[in-house]
């Protein structure tokens, strides 16, 4: 019983060892996206596009698409003013659907986290309890004279549930960070969706009569 145990306990710690790296590199792919959408250039590129929109000054706004960095709101942008003589009922439903898209790329990978976040204090505390069965089985061994032993085997026992928690809270503060940084960026999207719609006014629209 106590080699399975041993075994147990040492996958344990490399499965919480290996979570941790995981949730390490999904960390920093996802930091660099959102922060790369999240940047003071991208929050210009929103006030420039909605300044140009606002004027209905179509040809300069692409002019401005053209010269931006390449990020979400600059993919955005050129996907609406490719689309933007499907008339407003239908650029409308567009870019709806190319927000879902994004959507999705932005939360590609935060399952990872999600996941990781939720199970590595349960993973830890899977470490505790096979450390204090092996404590148990060898007080039933050893007795009164191994309880130093014992007592011993369920301190070392309680460090994989610190161990989970210690990988399972700062996954769960990252994660919440990104789904933040995500609500930003597409309420972003709904801003530019409303100022092209916004500019269209006036226009009319596709298949109405004058």
């Amino acid at each position: 019983m106590n080699p399975i145990i041993d075994f147990g306990e040492i996958f344990i710690f490399v499965a919480l060892l290996i979570a941790s790296i995981i949730a390490l590199a999904v960390g920093i792919e996802r930091a660099i996206v959102f922060n790369r959408n999240t940047s003071k250039l991208a929050g210009d590129f929103i006030r420039g596009m909605a300044d140009r929109l606002r004027s209905r000054n179509i040809r300069a706004a692409a002019e401005f698409v053209k010269g931006s960095e390449n990020h979400i709101y600059a993919r955005f942008s050129v996907f609406s003013l490719a689309h933007y003589d499907a008339g407003r009922s239908g650029l409308d439903d567009l870019m709806a659907g190319k927000i879902i898209e994004e959507k999705i790329e932005l939360e590609k990978r935060l399952t990872i986290l999600n996941t990781l976040g939720n199970n590595a204090p349960f993973i830890g505390l899977l470490g505790t309890v096979l450390g204090v069965i092996k404590a148990f089985y060898g007080l039933g061994t050893l007795g009164n004279t191994g309880a130093e032993v014992v007592m011993r085997s369920i301190s070392s026992a309680l460090v994989a549930t610190a161990a989970g928690l210690g990988v399972a809270i700062p996954v769960v503060m990252a994660n919440n960070y990104f789904t933040r940084k995500m609500k930003i960026i597409l309420q972003n999207l709904e801003i530019l969706t409303k100022e092209f719609l916004a500019s269209m006014s006036g226009r009319p629209v596709e298949g109405s009569k004058e």
